[in-house]
């Protein structure tokens, strides 16, 4: 009898483990399939194209010119879609459990920009900045940001989102503005009085040249060079690991499944004994964190940040968010990705298509807020948002 107990309790353990894996690890799968097919069609798209427009071009050879800059587009359109998909995890977080956009959250993804350069110029005052090890100076500016911003969404939500919780939506939304343009000015008068100044430029370690992947030969002697920034690549592991972290959250542990129940039915919970106001400001707090861990990459890897920075990402986040399904935390990486390969993607070829009569760069917002209205008229739970039944 007891061999028969203990062989349960192994089955039982094993199968445990099996779906913990799963959840945790599960989403990284659909995020590689989405990943291949924005890489494969468009990349045989823009290739059409280049194809088609071959002999109309006598300066230079489409084709060839498309070849050898693709593989660098495709680096660039992963870096664009996991920032977007960074910032959008704390949109989707606050939406699944409290069903409403905080737009202030691009300002908190700001927050944590200007944590990074805060922390850069007072190891620059203290002459340690230069011979900082570069993978320790990131770990403790993440985990930096990620604290400032974690309580500052937390202070945020409990001034300027609990007391208008119970209002029509309207109202919160209007909040949500108001915090948003406060935070905007209120960094703004900070950054001034502390000698950061508008314009701020991250100053960081050497983090050595970029990597070279690869050289694909494309005709004759002439080479397509993969190579990839160290920050870049930073920033994708970053955001797979905290992707990774964040499933193993919601999905296994306690606090996942009374963050799941809140989303699901508010009054249930706290009849079962959950502290919904508790829950709230915690989700607040992860989402903050996500935020600002994208901000101090972003700040790493661009390298010059002022207080208006987070407008745009963050509108472009919630793009993603909706495209991958408003409340899904895959569905958010996968919109973050599709969206980043789609600017990538436009902003390199649409000049070169086009002689240079369309600058390409700017008008990747066009493709992005297109996409947006698309998904709106068309699939309004987005590319995810009916492959679960769970808010968050």
């Amino acid at each position: 009898m007891a061999v028969g107990v203990d062989a349960d309790k192994k089955i039982k353990v094993q199968r445990s483990v099996g779906m913990i894996l799963k959840e945790v690890f599960g989403p990284l799968l659909q995020i590689l399939i989405y990943i291949l097919i924005c890489t494969v069609s468009l990349s045989l798209f823009v290739v059409l194209v280049a194809l088609l427009l071959r002999g109309s071009r006598e300066d230079i050879d489409l084709l060839q010119s498309t070849l050898i800059i693709l593989p660098q587009v495709i680096v660039d359109g992963l870096v664009r879609g996991f920032l977007f998909a960074t910032i959008a995890l704390g949109y989707t977080m606050v939406y699944g459990v409290l069903e409403f956009i905080n737009f202030a959250h691009g300002e908190i993804f700001m927050v944590g920009a200007f944590v990074v350069a805060g922390f850069a110029v007072g190891l620059a005052s203290l002459g340690w900045l230069e011979g900082f090890p570069p993978l320790l100076f990131v770990l403790f500016a993440v985990l930096l940001g990620m604290a400032v911003s974690g309580l500052l969404a937390m202070a945020t939500e409990r001034l300027a989102y609990r007391p208008v919780r119970g209002a029509p939506r309207l109202v919160a939304l209007i909040s949500a503005i108001g915090a948003s343009l406060f935070l905007q000015d209120f960094m703004r008068m900070i950054a001034l009085a502390t000698g950061l100044g508008f314009n701020v430029r991250v100053q960081t370690p050497d983090f050595g040249d970029p990597l070279q992947i690869a050289e694909i030969p494309i005709v004759g002697e002439r080479l397509a060079v993969v190579s990839i920034d160290s920050r870049a690549l930073i920033f994708i592991v970053s955001a797979t690991i905290m992707l990774i972290g964040l499933n193993y959250l919601v999905n296994v542990t306690k606090l996942g499944k009374a963050i799941r129940a809140v989303a699901q039915d508010r009054p249930t919970a706290s009849l079962m004994g959950i502290n919904v106001n508790r829950i709230i400001a915690l989700t607040f707090l992860i989402g903050g964190a996500l935020g600002g861990a994208a901000g101090v990459l972003f700040g790493i890897r661009f390298g010059t940040i002022n207080p208006y920075i987070g407008f745009l990402p963050g509108l472009k986040a919630f793009t993603a968010a909706v495209l991958g399904g408003i409340g899904n935390i895959t569905g958010a990486m996968v919109g973050g990705i599709v969206l980043g390969f789609l600017e990538a993607f436009v902003a390199s070829y649409l000049s070169l298509f086009t002689e240079g009569a369309f600058a390409g760069a700017n008008y990747a917002d066009i493709a992005a807020f297109s996409i947006l209205i698309f998904i709106l008229i068309f699939r309004p739970s987005g590319l995810l948002g009916e492959a679960t039944t769970q808010k968050v």
